[in-house]
C-alpha cells in the first residue's frame, strides 16, 4: 500500500515551501547534480510504506555518513553527459574516417560547433564511468549491506565486454576511438549509460543527506511494522527553529490518540510540525531532527495545521474544517493507519458547537487503534469529558509560567490538561482597554 499525503499537509509541514524559500527540501538538498536534486524531490513526493524498504535507505545514507563519504564525481560534468545522451540523431553519429573529428562529412548534418559538444559529451561521460568504477570498487561491501545491490549493478553496467576499451584507454583517443566511443555508448549502449547515470544521482542523494546528517547530528530512526502500531520519538524538535526546545512523545495502541492543549504561542503548533515533519521523513528514510525515534510504518499523513478558507467555493472556515474532517473520515474508512493531526479542531464556529464537535470527532478517532492522532484545543472543557469517556486518549499540554503579569512559556510538554487562562493579561499588556477608552497611550 503507498504511503499518502496531499497538498494542505505539504504546505502544513513546509515541506516543499513556496516560491523558492525555506523548506524541509531545502534542509536536505546538498546534490552536486540537477539529476541528484530531481531524485531527491521524487523522494519526497513518495515517501515508502514497507518497513524493509525504509530501513534499507536509512541503512545506506547511515553508512555514507558514518564514513564521511564524498560525492566522487564534478558537476560540471553531467550536463555534458545528458546533453550527449540526448542527441539520438544517427545522422550526427560521429564517423572513424574523419580526421581528428575536427570536421563533419558533407554528408552529416552539423556544425563544427556540434561536433566539438559531441566530443565535450564523450570526454564527460567517459570520465563518469571511470569516477563511478572507482568509486564502487572502493566499496567493500557484505552482500546483505543495502548499498550491496547498487553496486553489483552498477558492476554489470560497467563490465560490459564492449565497454573494455574505455576502460583500457590511456592519454588522448583518436579520432577513430572517440568515434567507436561514439557508437558504443550514445547508440549501442545507450540505455546502460543513463541506468548508470540514475545510480550516480541516487549516490548523489544518499552523500547529500548523510553530509546534513552529520552537520546537525540528525539520528536515523528504526522502522518496525505495521502492526506494531507505536511510535516513540524522544527530544524531537522543528529542524528549521534556531534552539528548538526538544520534547518526548510515545505512543502505543492504549495511547494512540494525543489531546494537546495549552494557551495561545505556548508552542503546540510549533511541536505538531516537528512531529509530522519527523514521521515524514522517516517513511523516507531519511534521518529526523531528534535524539532517537523508533515507529510502525504508517500508510499516509494528514495535517490540518494553518487552514485556508476555500473562497473558491464560498465555504466558511468552519465548514473547511467539516470538509477536511470528512475527508480523514472517509481515509480512514478504508482500512489505512494514518498520522492525523488537528490543531485547534472546529475553531471556526461558536464555543458550544465546537465543544460538541470536538468530543464527538475525538470519540470516533479513539474508536481507530490502527492510526495515530494528534488533537490540540483551547476548549479544555471538552479534554475533561473525553477524559470520562475514553482510555486511550493520552492527555498533555504546553504550560505557561506567569512572572507578575508577563506570560513565560517552557515549550516544554507536561502531563495532563492545562488549566492556564490568561488572554486577559495578554489583553491588558497590549493597553487594548487603555486606547479604546483613552486614545493611544504616551510611549514611557
Amino acid at each position: 500500500m503507498l504511503f499518502t499525503t496531499d497538498k494542505q499537509t505539504l504546505e502544513d509541514l513546509n515541506i516543499f515551501g513556496r516560491h523558492g524559500g525555506d523548506s524541509v527540501f531545502n534542509i536536505f538538498n546538498r546534490c552536486i547534480t540537477k539529476g541528484g536534486a530531481a531524485v531527491m524531490e521524487e523522494m519526497f513526493r513518495y515517501p515508502l510504506s514497507d518497513e524493509k524498504a525504509i530501513n534499507r535507505r536509512s541503512g545506506i545514507i547511515q553508512y555514507f555518513a558514518v564514513n564521511g563519504t564524498v560525492f566522487p564525481m564534478q558537476s560540471a560534468l553531467f550536463d555534458a553527459a545528458e546533453a550527449y545522451l540526448a542527441n539520438t540523431d544517427e545522422r550526427t553519429k560521429l564517423q572513424p574516417e574523419e580526421p581528428g573529428i575536427g570536421k563533419k562529412l558533407g554528408h552529416l548534418i552539423g556544425t563544427d560547433t556540434e561536433t566539438a559538444l559531441l566530443v565535450k559529451g564523450i570526454s564527460a561521460l567517459v570520465e563518469l564511468m571511470k569516477n563511478m568504477h572507482s568509486f564502487i570498487t572502493s566499496l567493500n561491501l557484505p552482500e546483505d549491506h543495502g548499498y550491496f545491490p547498487e553496486k553489483a549493478a552498477v558492476t554489470a553496467l560497467l563490465s560490459e565486454p564492449d565497454l573494455a576499451p574505455v576502460f583500457n584507454s590511456k592519454g588522448r583517443p583518436s579520432g577513430a576511438a572517440m568515434a567507436a566511443y561514439d557508437a558504443l555508448l550514445r547508440f549501442r549502449h545507450r540505455s546502460s549509460m543513463q541506468q548508470l547515470l540514475r545510480h550516480i544521482y541516487h549516490l548523489d542523494v544518499y552523500v547529500s543527506v548523510a553530509k546534513v546528517a552529520q552537520e546537525r547530528r540528525f539520528v536515523f530512526p528504526a522502522a518496525l511494522p505495521e502492526d506494531r502500531h507505536m511510535l516513540h520519538l524522544k527530544g524531537v524538535f522543528h529542524p528549521q527553529l534556531k534552539n528548538a526546545v526538544p520534547n518526548t512523545i510515545h505512543v502505543t495502541p492504549d495511547n494512540n490518540v494525543t489531546f494537546l492543549t495549552g494557551a495561545n504561542m505556548a508552542g503546540k503548533s510549533t511541536f505538531m510540525k516537528s512531529l509530522g515533519i519527523a514521521v515524514f521523513l522517516a517513511h523516507m528514510g531519511f534521518p529526523v531532527a531528534a535524539e532517537r525515534m523508533e515507529f510502525s510504518v504508517l500508510n499516509g499523513i494528514y495535517t490540518t495545521i494553518n487552514l485556508p478558507d476555500d473562497l473558491g467555493m464560498g465555504a466558511s472556515h468552519f465548514y473547511a474544517e467539516v470538509l477536511r474532517v470528512k475527508k480523514m473520515a472517509q481515509e480512514l474508512s478504508q482500512s489505512r493507519n494514518l498520522l492525523i493531526i488537528f490543531d485547534e479542531l472546529f475553531r471556526g464556529t461558536n464555543v458550544k458547537d465546537a465543544y460538541e464537535a470536538t468530543i464527538a470527532v475525538t470519540e470516533g478517532f479513539a474508536g481507530k487503534p490502527g492510526s495515530l492522532f494528534v488533537i490540540s484545543t483551547h476548549i479544555i472543557e471538552a479534554g475533561e469529558v473525553l477524559r470520562q469517556r475514553c482510555r486511550n486518549i493520552r492527555f498533555i499540554f504546553l504550560p505557561t509560567r506567569m512572572q507578575g503579569n508577563t506570560p513565560v512559556y517552557t515549550y516544554s510538554l507536561e502531563e495532563g490538561i492545562t488549566d492556564d487562562r490568561h488572554g486577559m493579561v495578554i489583553i491588558n499588556n497590549a493597553q487594548i482597554l487603555d486606547i479604546l477608552a483613552k486614545g493611544t497611550p504616551k510611549e514611557v
